[in-house]
């Protein structure tokens, strides 16, 4: 049986639960306290040594730490439906917007909390690594945020899907990435009429309420 380590609030597991829930993959699951610091803790250590959720134990027994290796090992793994493109050129549009929505969209969102919340001073990035907050990088994070969703809602006119004319990894990455800008008071608004409209249609898929 697939186990997934996992964490209510957090966005980057969030991701791996939707993937999960999509593929309909049975699979057990563990709760990392985030809030606690348990993921920094010696018992999840042993599992994953970078002290990052999602982790994931295969069938095979081995743990996958990043959603990128989880993914890869999902898709080849459980085939149906596929969520990485099935042609060659679906597969590298869908790539390209999976990895768009992660930097520009994850990662920006980040770079403002981790670089203002007084919860995580000297935890400016995940990880077994202190790293101190720089408060420029927060104000840069903003402005990247709402480029991101004028970039995304350009995407999305006339879509109903990010790449490829297909539900795929792409739409759950930038799903979660949009949901997470709420954690820093940015919502997408009147000028991001495509962007409201996808995702109001992505709210009707039941893995997405994970």
């Amino acid at each position: 049986m697939i186990t997934l380590y996992d964490c209510a609030t957090a966005p980057s597991p969030r991701r791996a639960r939707i993937l999960l829930a999509e593929k309909d993959i049975a699979h057990d699951t563990v709760l990392i306290d985030l809030r606690a610091g348990e993921q920094l803790g010696e018992a999840y250590r042993q599992i994953n040594p970078q002290c990052t959720v999602p982790a994931l134990r295969t069938e095979e027994g081995v743990v996958l730490t990043d959603n990128a290796a989880i993914a890869a090992y999902l898709e080849a793994r459980y085939p149906q439906p596929p969520l990485l493109g099935v042609t060659p050129l679906d597969k590298a549009e869908i790539a390209t917007w999976h990895w768009r929505a992660e930097f520009e969209g994850l990662m920006a969102v980040a770079e403002v909390l981790r670089n203002s919340s007084p919860a995580m001073a000297n935890r400016a990035l995940p990880g077994p690594v202190n790293y101190a907050q720089i408060p420029q990088l927060a104000e840069r994070g903003l402005a990247r945020v709402w480029q991101f969703f004028a970039d995304l809602n350009a995407r999305l006119a006339g879509c109903d899907f990010i790449a490829a004319q297909r539900f795929s990894i792409a739409d759950i990455t930038a799903v979660v990435a949009v949901d997470f800008a709420r954690i820093v008071k940015v919502k997408p608004d009147e000028r991001h009429p495509h962007l409201l409209r996808w995702r109001a249609a992505m709210q009707q898929r039941p893995a997405m309420g994970l």
